[in-house]
């Protein structure tokens, strides 16, 4: 399956690699950052791997501006098949420096970025009964982390609609992905300060998320024996569940 795909927070890390793929896989490729300067080195890697990438920068927090990038997509390349809402950022909140501010603005970023990449193509995958969508999330979004409460609830707050809009896509002919990534090496891991278990690198988690999309199945989780030992920790009652989590607490 070739056609035109729109990768949004493709300058960097996960997506980047996703952009690259995509294009080396035969695809006319969209890409979307807010940062121009790094849809350009992109451009000249894949041009340099023969493929096709196209820049069109957004900050996805923008809603009119995401509606009129998804126009000015499809009046240059055609019609969109395949989007991976990938834009996205984390910051640290712990309770000792509680700040609404963090919490709003991963909202806007995380949720409200992939709400406003969703109302400017839902529309028309509608229309034609057809196309894909791919959300990437994270394992974050499982259960409740220290100090990853605004971040983990951004992206549970994913998890949650996808899982409520599938039957109805399905329904109408539209493929919806949910991509939950354990940890993955990017600009914004490298600011972690603690220990991030079976980390991956990004062109081998652009694999896996492609894999996973061709697939059709509706969750990809990567890398697996990190992912399922999270899956297993949501099904544990409260009383077992925090004495884990309680370690995990600094000072």
């Amino acid at each position: 399956m070739t056609g035109v795909a729109w990768c949004t927070g493709a300058g960097k890390g996960i997506g980047r690699a996703t952009a690259l793929l995509l294009a080396a896989r035969g695809w006319t490729v969209a890409a979307s950052a807010r940062t121009e300067a790094d849809l350009l080195t992109l451009c000249e890697a894949a041009a340099m791997q023969n493929g096709a990438v196209h820049a069109y920068p957004l900050d996805v927090t923008d809603g009119d501006a995401t509606e009129r990038c998804v126009a000015a997509i499809e009046a240059d390349l055609g019609p969109v098949s395949l989007a991976v809402l990938n834009a996205g950022t984390h910051a640290p909140s712990p309770a000792a420096a509680f700040d609404s501010a963090i919490f709003r603005n991963l909202m806007q970023t995380n949720y409200f970025g992939v709400i406003n990449g969703l109302s400017a193509l839902l529309s028309r995958f509608l229309q034609r009964r057809s196309g894909q969508v791919a959300v990437v999330a994270s394992v974050a979004g499982y259960r409740g982390l220290p100090s990853a409460a605004a971040y983990g609830a951004s992206k549970a707050a994913l998890i949650n609609m996808c899982e409520a809009l599938k039957p109805e896509l399905d329904r109408a002919g539209v493929k919806l992905s949910l991509i939950n990534p354990g940890f993955v090496r990017t600009p914004l891991t490298d600011r972690n300060d603690f220990a991030m278990p079976f980390l991956i690198e990004a062109d081998v988690a652009a694999r896996r998320l492609l894999d996973g999309i061709d697939s059709g199945r509706f969750e990809t989780t990567f890398p697996r024996r990190f992912t399922w030992m999270l899956k297993l920790m949501r099904c544990l009652p409260y009383a077992l569940y925090f004495p884990l989590t309680r370690r995990l607490v600094r000072g």
